[in-house]
């Protein structure tokens, strides 16, 4: 198979309820978070072995698994073309959805992608009994994304430690966010925090004392 602190520590429009509900569920549609601290789903658990229990690449082979199954039946229930990739990234899932005319799965900013990432979610834990932090991606968007704000963490990075004063950026999601906090814990002089609510809560990179 192949692919993808304050809030530092982590890493949410859809198109019809019916469309989208995850097979044999009742969740909430209009999920909006991906923070780890957010609870994607209240579940019974099913059948967990022990290895899924520890939180295994096992689990996170299964959570692609159900996640490939699940895009695939929307896929062909929206008649988009498109070819599903799974991957173990870390500690999570990824899955990533390739290929076709997938712009209108990808939303104004990435929103639909967000929502479709909760849904996939949600499916997932339905199955699994476990929370997923599955990451989801369509059409090379968040790929495209995590470089953009890779240069753009970098650059803020390197003027604040030049001017020693705080630099706010624009307000970003949960997976935009964690993107700058880990680029910024990687640069020298600097150290970032993340300030206000959603969905205006952003990054600020802040020089080290």
């Amino acid at each position: 198979m192949s692919a993808p602190h304050s809030d530092t520590a982590t890493t949410a429009e859809a198109t019809s309820d019916a469309v989208l509900t995850p097979a044999g569920g009742s969740g909430d549609p209009a999920l909006p978070d991906a923070d780890a601290a957010s609870v994607d789903a209240v579940v019974e658990p099913v059948d967990v072995d022990e290895d899924d229990e520890e939180g295994g690449e096992g689990l996170l082979v299964r959570e692609g698994d159900v996640a490939g199954d699940y895009l695939e039946r929307l896929l062909d229930i929206l008649d988009v073309d498109g070819d599903i990739d799974l991957d173990v990234e870390g500690d999570r899932a990824s899955v990533a959805v390739v290929g076709g005319e997938l712009k209108t799965l990808i939303g104004p900013d990435g929103a639909t992608l967000e929502a479709l990432q909760e849904l996939t979610r949600l499916a997932v834990a339905q199955s699994t009994g476990v929370r997923s932090r599955l990451m989801l991606d369509i059409g090379g968007f968040r790929a495209k994304r995590r470089a953009d704000l890779t240069a753009l963490a970098s650059a803020a990075a390197e003027r604040v430690a030049q001017s020693r004063q705080p630099e706010r950026l624009s307000p970003m999601n949960p997976f935009e966010r964690k993107v700058v906090h880990d680029v910024i814990a990687g640069a020298a002089g600097v150290h970032s925090e993340s300030e206000g609510e959603e969905p205006n809560r952003r990054v600020v990179v802040l020089p080290d004392r």
